[in-house]
Protein backbone atom coordinates (compact mmCIF):
# COMPACT_ATOMS: atom_id res chain seq x y z
CA UNK A 1 0.00 0.00 0.00
CA UNK A 2 1.55 3.31 -1.06
CA UNK A 3 1.03 6.54 0.81
CA UNK A 4 -0.73 9.38 -0.98
CA UNK A 5 1.33 12.52 -1.04
CA UNK A 6 -0.19 15.76 0.10
CA UNK A 7 0.10 18.22 -2.81
CA UNK A 8 0.26 21.16 -0.40
CA UNK A 9 3.36 20.04 1.50
CA UNK A 10 6.05 22.58 0.83
CA UNK A 11 3.67 25.17 -0.59
CA UNK A 12 2.91 28.46 1.10
CA UNK A 13 -0.35 29.68 2.55
CA UNK A 14 -0.47 32.28 -0.24
CA UNK A 15 -0.21 29.50 -2.83
CA UNK A 16 -3.05 27.58 -1.17
CA UNK A 17 -5.30 30.66 -0.97
CA UNK A 18 -4.62 31.45 -4.63
CA UNK A 19 -5.45 27.87 -5.65
CA UNK A 20 -8.73 28.17 -3.75
CA UNK A 21 -9.46 31.51 -5.44
CA UNK A 22 -9.77 33.41 -2.16
CA UNK A 23 -6.37 35.11 -1.82
CA UNK A 24 -7.61 38.67 -2.42
CA UNK A 25 -10.63 38.27 -0.13
CA UNK A 26 -8.61 36.82 2.74
CA UNK A 27 -5.87 39.42 2.31
CA UNK A 28 -8.40 42.29 2.33
CA UNK A 29 -10.05 40.95 5.50
CA UNK A 30 -6.70 40.53 7.26
CA UNK A 31 -5.57 44.03 6.30
CA UNK A 32 -8.85 45.57 7.45
CA UNK A 33 -8.64 43.77 10.79
CA UNK A 34 -5.13 45.10 11.36
CA UNK A 35 -6.12 48.62 10.33
CA UNK A 36 -9.22 48.63 12.57
CA UNK A 37 -7.09 47.33 15.45
CA UNK A 38 -4.49 50.07 14.91
CA UNK A 39 -7.17 52.77 14.79
CA UNK A 40 -8.73 51.43 18.00
CA UNK A 41 -5.31 51.27 19.67
CA UNK A 42 -4.58 54.91 18.73
CA UNK A 43 -8.01 55.98 19.97
CA UNK A 44 -7.44 54.27 23.30
CA UNK A 45 -3.93 55.71 23.70
CA UNK A 46 -5.23 59.22 22.99
CA UNK A 47 -8.44 58.71 24.96
CA UNK A 48 -10.50 59.68 21.92
CA UNK A 49 -14.12 58.55 21.79
CA UNK A 50 -15.90 57.52 18.61
CA UNK A 51 -18.06 60.62 18.84
CA UNK A 52 -15.02 62.89 19.12
CA UNK A 53 -13.24 61.14 16.26
CA UNK A 54 -16.31 61.37 14.04
CA UNK A 55 -16.49 65.12 14.73
CA UNK A 56 -12.80 65.52 13.90
CA UNK A 57 -13.39 63.74 10.61
CA UNK A 58 -16.57 65.63 9.79
CA UNK A 59 -18.54 62.40 9.49
CA UNK A 60 -21.25 60.55 11.36
CA UNK A 61 -20.77 58.08 14.17
CA UNK A 62 -22.46 55.43 11.99
CA UNK A 63 -19.92 55.97 9.21
CA UNK A 64 -17.09 55.78 11.72
CA UNK A 65 -18.52 52.52 13.06
CA UNK A 66 -18.29 51.09 9.52
CA UNK A 67 -14.70 52.30 9.24
CA UNK A 68 -13.78 50.70 12.56
CA UNK A 69 -15.65 47.45 11.82
CA UNK A 70 -12.92 44.84 11.21
CA UNK A 71 -15.30 42.79 9.04
CA UNK A 72 -16.26 45.64 6.70
CA UNK A 73 -13.72 45.69 3.85
CA UNK A 74 -15.57 48.24 1.70
CA UNK A 75 -13.72 51.20 3.19
CA UNK A 76 -12.26 53.70 0.72
CA UNK A 77 -8.66 54.80 0.68
CA UNK A 78 -9.81 58.33 1.46
CA UNK A 79 -11.67 57.10 4.56
CA UNK A 80 -8.54 55.31 5.76
CA UNK A 81 -6.37 58.40 5.20
CA UNK A 82 -8.91 60.73 6.90
CA UNK A 83 -9.23 58.43 9.91
CA UNK A 84 -5.47 58.19 10.33
CA UNK A 85 -5.07 61.96 9.97
CA UNK A 86 -7.79 62.62 12.57
CA UNK A 87 -5.73 60.50 14.95
CA UNK A 88 -2.51 62.36 14.12
CA UNK A 89 -1.23 59.38 12.15
CA UNK A 90 -0.13 58.82 8.58
CA UNK A 91 -1.23 55.89 6.46
CA UNK A 92 1.63 54.17 4.64
CA UNK A 93 1.07 51.57 1.93
CA UNK A 94 3.67 49.18 0.62
CA UNK A 95 3.24 47.21 -2.57
CA UNK A 96 6.11 44.86 -1.82
CA UNK A 97 6.84 41.86 -3.99
CA UNK A 98 5.25 38.54 -3.13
Amino acid sequence: MSKRKNPHIGSSLDDFLQEEGIYEEVTAKALKKVLAWKFAKAMKAQRVTKTTLAKRMGTTRAQLDRILDPENTSMTLMSMVRTAAALGQRLDLDLGAR
